[in-house]
């Protein structure tokens, strides 16, 4: 991803909007269009908006990412968009790489908006996503990576396994097209983007790593290698959670979005 490339990105004239919900179509700086949504702040607090990131195969539509937005939308201005490839967004998933496109127009919506700070929390796929642009894009007040992965190519477990056939096989890509909706690139990384480990020790606002001790995907290694790359950031490990925005509990989410608020 080229860091200027953000100065191209193109967003809806929606500055009205923010009282009220709101739906729009974001043009990446690379010409991608994305679905997003809105919702206003339920609390007294409007200076902050939540911009979400949602996992792998997620879309805005998709309920755990609702439910999740209107748990966070109680504290502040949300912001939800579909990932390229997912949902009614256009594009195909590059699965962490030209995502960082994506957040950062999605960003940008909220900030025109009139939010004073914008903060991102994101969902495995989403939490590498929000790590990795908070270090090449910056403009973020605070970050939130739930179940995220530290590195590329991990195959340690039989979910991320089966993902890697569904992202890496041409037969893989049909099932995810239409078993999971998803879209992906054919082709694969010519350059390997940043990992998220890497990206974590460049960030230099509050950070927060949250994973669950009953993760299917991802073992407790990769959030205890973020929070050692970034000696600054705050680490949970949460008993009995499971994997991403689907797995979250509302009291989950509370707390993260109470965090988000309290640090950004």
């Amino acid at each position: 991803m080229d860091p200027a490339a953000k100065s191209l990105v193109r967003i809806p004239d929606t500055s009205g909007f923010w009282r009220s919900p709101a739906e729009a179509w974001l043009t990446t700086a690379d010409g991608v269009g994305l679905h997003a949504e809105y919702l206003p702040p339920g609390g007294a607090d409007g200076s902050l908006a939540v911009v979400v990131a949602h996992g792998f195969s997620g879309a805005v539509e998709r309920p755990a990412l609702r439910r999740a937005a209107e748990v966070f939308a109680r504290r502040a201005g949300v912001v939800t968009f579909s990932f390229r490839g997912h949902g009614r967004s256009g594009g195909r998933s590059t699965v962490g790489d030209r995502e960082v496109l994506d957040l950062d127009a999605a960003v940008a919506w909220a900030r025109s908006l009139g939010f004073e700070r914008v903060a991102t929390v994101g969902f495995s796929m989403g939490g590498a996503v929000v790590v990795r642009h908070a270090a090449l894009s910056g403009g973020v007040s605070a970050v939130a990576a739930v179940s995220a992965p530290a590195r590329w190519y991990y195959q340690g477990t039989v979910p991320m396994r089966r993902l890697h056939w569904v992202v890496m096989k041409p037969l893989g890509r049909v099932v995810g097209r239409i078993g999971l909706k998803t879209r992906i690139d054919p082709n694969e990384w010519t350059d390997v983007p940043l990992p998220p480990v890497a990206a974590a020790a460049r960030v230099t606002v509050p950070l927060l790593v949250v994973h669950g001790d009953a993760d299917p995907y991802f073992p407790l290694d990769h959030p205890r290698s973020l929070r050692e790359a970034a000696p600054g950031s705050e680490l949970w490990i949460e008993p009995g959670f499971g994997h991403a925005e689907n797995a979250a509990t509302e009291a989950l989410l509370e707390r993260v979005c109470e965090w988000l608020t309290s640090h950004a």
